[in-house]
């Protein structure tokens, strides 16, 4: 069974920073695509980022280009997002997810197979 568990969620002034990351077990390939997700209160789900494992291909929401990264080792089964100069607006649950994956590009977000639970992250003005 494939489990996605995403962690390292909290509480952070503006400015400050949070590293999320993201567990994987049960997944035996490399080549999987990761994405970061995230729903605001009273918001639809908006990607935030995602990385090709075998491309190394990344995308960015424009909203939080410059200030988040995406990584992933394969090795581990790990990703993070490491995000810096949050703003309040980046308040929500933070969702990782995972699908089998070839492409350069990232699959579009209907296209993720495993979820994990979320991770909760606000910012304070």
């Amino acid at each position: 069974e494939v489990k996605v568990v995403e962690s390292g969620g909290g509480l952070v002034q503006a400015g400050g920073s949070l590293r999320l990351s993201c567990a994987i077990s049960g997944f035996a390939g490399d080549e999987y695509a990761i994405g970061w997700f995230r729903r605001a209160p009273g918001k639809a789900r908006e990607t935030v980022s995602c990385i090709s494992s075998r491309t190394g291909d990344t995308y960015y929401d424009y909203s939080v280009e410059d200030r988040f990264t995406i990584s992933t080792d394969i090795t581990k089964k790990t990703a993070h997002l490491q995000m810096n100069n949050l703003k309040p607006e980046d308040t929500g649950v933070y969702y990782c997810a995972l699908r089998q994956w070839y492409g350069s590009a990232c699959p579009s977000t209907s296209m993720y197979t495993y979820w994990g639970q979320g991770t909760q992250v606000t910012v304070s003005a």
